[in-house]
């Protein structure tokens, strides 16, 4: 695309849109004197000044200071939510873009509100101003990619604007739309939680409120901004993006709902207009320093070297993003300890924790409190798997009980002093055969599902049969609704008739040992029968 650039000598006052040859632009001569560049195109000679000149107003803007790696469709969603963007020329080489919109009155506008909000493309600020040309020509054969996007995102825009049904509604997004997104997570490897939400979303604009849940076995969000238009842009440039390189795919739609009633500020829901909110379940309320400082949190996510724009290279990482501002204001990253609590203390012991921690990681070592039995410490492997049970558990059935799992203040968990009985309350797994992540690249890490009514058996011997398990998983107190065998027969799904009844099974029958020597495994299956 810098083929089509021509240099501007320095010094000279002329229009930075005269960087384009001719051919590419239609309109008079420019004459704003904002830009300076030096004649291999790179902006390394300082701008005169970011100060906006007086200019005509034209529907076609100059945007500059782009960053490098920014995408045509982020350029566009600076545009649509003042009118429809009719074409977009960009010039990566310089760091800058082109955009012509349906109006002059809709450039205005777009211009009037980014002069009172400076806007920010993935965390640097850009700069708008009116072109002095009044129409964008582009060569198409040049400018296939541009072209294309602005297809897409125009089908994109007549979809959602179509419904208001006048004719003239294709020039302007709907008033109707919503400053609520529904977010949901697909192939979620690494833990997602509010907080890191709130770090990818707030690039777009203030967010005032998340509520997070589980819902179809998938972890989802709503998250509502001041304005629909920031709720539009978020939504072009994040939609089916990656959080972390090639796992945690966002999918975000629209919400109908336009306000969200948030109760408590916890790990599942906060409200950043109301620090002062309890957090329910008897937990202390949210520190007013750290609420302040989530208020103000920019994203954090912006990792070198990653593979998409949100993307993060590995699991260290990944934790160390997810966990940036624990909810004790103690950061998590390394935060290996949990405290679980309401727990069943008749039916809860160090192995059923242990089972079905473990499904999130190697759990390390198990403490059931002597003076507080509804409650248990359990110590992860590393932050990142600490992290990850926490996001699938939390709000879970576990014999009968809603468990609520947090990050314990407890860097480790103490075994008890030598000799000193604790009725087996403390458990030490730390050289456990059974750890499912021990082995570096294990296919295991491929398959972290949230709890689900459908379990994954493997490892079945031949000998046994369809029959054999339906009675199996029906003896641990529920009751299976389908049944499906691999064709190597070693493999098999069985669904449950609750997610309940589900992690129960798993508890119950992982590691059951079948006959032949065989042990049975357990997972949760994303699938369904």
């Amino acid at each position: 695309m810098d083929g089509i650039v021509t240099d501007v000598a320095v010094g000279v006052k002329r229009g930075s849109d005269e960087l384009l040859s001719g051919n590419v632009l239609n309109g008079p001569s420019s004459n704003i004197s904002s830009i300076v560049v030096t004649a291999n195109g790179n902006d390394s000679k300082k701008f005169k000044g970011d100060e906006k000149m007086e200019s005509a107003p034209s529907r076609v803007l100059h945007i500059r200071k782009l960053p490098g790696e920014v995408t045509e469709t982020e350029v566009i969603a600076l545009g649509l939510p003042f009118g429809k963007v009719t074409n977009i020329l960009m010039l990566k080489g310089k760091n800058q873009a082109f955009l012509e919109l349906a109006s002059e009155e809709a450039a205005a506008t777009m211009v009037n509100y980014y002069t009172t909000m400076t806007p920010h493309l993935r965390n640097q600020p850009i700069y708008i101003q009116y072109s002095n040309h009044k129409e964008l020509k582009t060569d198409s054969a040049l400018n296939q990619r541009a072209q294309a996007v602005l297809q897409a995102v125009t089908a994109v825009q007549a979809t959602n604007t179509s419904v208001s049904g006048t004719a003239g509604s294709e020039n302007t997004l709907s008033s109707a739309q919503s400053p609520v997104l529904r977010i949901i997570i697909d192939n979620m490897y690494y833990p997602v939680t509010l907080d890191v939400l709130h770090q990818i979303f707030s690039k777009f604009g203030t967010v005032l409120k998340i509520i997070t849940f589980t819902k179809n076995n998938q972890f989802q969000a709503l998250l509502q901004y001041g304005d629909p238009s920031n709720a539009q842009q978020a939504k072009l440039a994040l939609d089916g993006q990656n959080i972390y390189n090639a796992c945690c795919t966002l999918r975000i739609d629209f919400s109908k709902l336009v306000n969200l009633n948030v109760k408590y500020n916890n790990d599942k829901s906060r409200d950043y207009t109301r620090p002062e909110l309890p957090s329910g379940d008897g937990q202390p309320a949210l520190d007013p320093a750290i609420a302040a400082a989530f208020a103000k949190e920019t994203s954090l996510l912006a990792v070198p070297g990653a593979l998409s724009p949100l993307g993060i290279p590995n699991a260290a990482a990944a934790a160390a993003a997810a966990g940036r501002m624990g909810m004790h204001g103690v950061s998590s990253g390394g935060n290996t300890v949990l405290l679980v609590s309401n727990l069943n203390e008749e039916m809860v012991s160090p192995q059923s924790l242990f089972t079905l921690f473990g499904v999130y990681g190697d759990v390390q070592r198990v403490k059931i409190l002597y003076n507080k039995k509804d409650s248990a410490l359990i110590q992860m492997a590393d932050g990142n798997q600490s992290q990850l049970a926490m996001s699938h558990l939390n709000g879970q059935k576990m014999y009968g009980k809603i468990i609520r799992v947090t990050l314990s203040k407890h860097q480790t968990v103490q075994l008890p002093r030598e000799g000193l009985d604790d009725q087996g309350l403390t458990k030490d797994f730390g050289s456990s055969p059974l750890h499912r992540f021990k082995k570096p690249g294990s296919k295991n890490f491929q398959n972290i599902f949230p709890p689900s009514a459908t379990l994954h058996l493997s490892n079945i011997p031949q000998s046994i049969s369809e029959d054999d398990l339906r009675t199996l998983f029906t003896n641990t107190g529920g009751t299976v609704k389908a049944f499906k065998f691999f064709q190597d027969h070693k493999m098999a799904l069985l669904q449950m008739s609750t997610v309940e009844e589900a992690i129960q099974a798993l508890i119950d029958l992982h590691n059951y040992n079948i006959g032949e020597n065989h042990h049975l495994r357990v997972s949760f299956s994303k699938s369904t029968i």
